[in-house]
């Protein structure tokens, strides 16, 4: 059986993979995202994945474990996926939530994330 978009992209992010992460949004993905303290938004994968892996994630935050992924409701026409990591940078250790809400059949064309922060362990 063939993974979720949902569940593809919190693996995509979770390895950081940006090649995975950009194979599953359209040329055109609408995305909005909100952390504590930010709104973030932008147009295509090149926004997605800086904000994602750029700001959100960075290269010193090390994703040590998925600890939860759920996925395959849906509202209407918008799926929703959520994720939890276990993470790990030179402040110390964290655990980080996301809940995406996403629309497409292929790649995902539109997509909103709301993230918990980081929150010590």
């Amino acid at each position: 059986m063939t993974a979720s978009l949902g569940s593809r992209l919190a693996h995509a992010i979770a390895t950081k993979d940006e090649t995975a992460l950009r194979g599953l949004l359209a040329a055109d993905v609408d995305f909005k995202g909100l952390t504590p303290g930010r709104v973030w938004e932008g147009t295509g994968p090149d926004d997605v994945v800086r904000t994602v892996l750029g700001a959100w994630f960075e290269e010193s935050d090390e994703i040590v474990a998925v600890l939860d992924v759920t996925d395959g409701e849906t509202v209407a026409d918008t799926a929703r996926v959520s994720y939890r990591f276990d993470l790990a940078n030179a402040d110390g250790t964290f655990v980080a939530e996301q809940q995406a809400y996403y629309r497409g059949a292929e790649v995902i064309d539109h997509l909103r994330v709301l993230c918990s922060g980081f929150r010590p362990r």
